[in-house]
């Protein structure tokens, strides 16, 4: 018998299309998302004060003037601090990701109360329910999109104490 090599020819299974990734990474959803929410809060802010509304909220006989800084942290600062929990959490389980869309949404919307009760102008409780519903849909939206992200990439959850070996639930 001769000796002949067989020529390469390729590789055995071809390879299937690449999947594009995004670059939208945790950290800069969280960025993003509460940039946005933000801006739209101020928006709402300035739209208001163009309005006429007098944006003070009357509490225990107290005015409590609504601010710049006041919109802005209270926009970022329960988004950061929620969706970041729920990503973390979703490291280990990632059904913490819709369960927390579900709750951080009704959470911002039950919180609409606090405004509809408050003693203030139409115009000032007009002005604060759109920004609860507004951070409400700011929450949902990015952990949809990290859901998502998530989910085209084909990532797994990161090996942990918690999980075992990664993809193993």
């Amino acid at each position: 018998m001769s000796s002949s090599t067989v020529p390469d020819s390729g590789p055995a299974v071809p390879a299937g299309p690449s999947v594009p990734r995004s670059g939208l990474t945790w950290w800069k959803l969280l960025v993003t998302g509460a940039a946005a929410a933000a801006l739209v809060n101020l928006v709402v802010l300035g739209v208001a004060k163009l309005a006429g509304a007098s944006l003070v909220v009357v509490d225990a006989g107290q005015e409590h003037p609504i601010t710049i800084g006041g919109v802005l942290g209270s926009s970022t600062v329960p988004l950061v601090v929620g969706t970041g929990a729920a990503m973390l959490l979703a490291l280990w389980k990632p059904v913490f990701l819709r369960l927390a869309q579900y709750v951080g949404g009704g959470l911002a919307l039950l919180s609409v109360a606090g405004p509809l009760s408050s003693d203030a102008d139409g115009g000032t409780v007009a002005a604060l329910s759109l920004m609860h519903v507004t951070l409400g849909v700011a929450v949902v939206a990015t952990l949809e999109l990290h859901r998502r992200h998530t989910r085209s990439t084909g990532q797994q959850p990161v090996e942990g104490p918690l999980n075992g070996p990664a993809g193993v639930s």
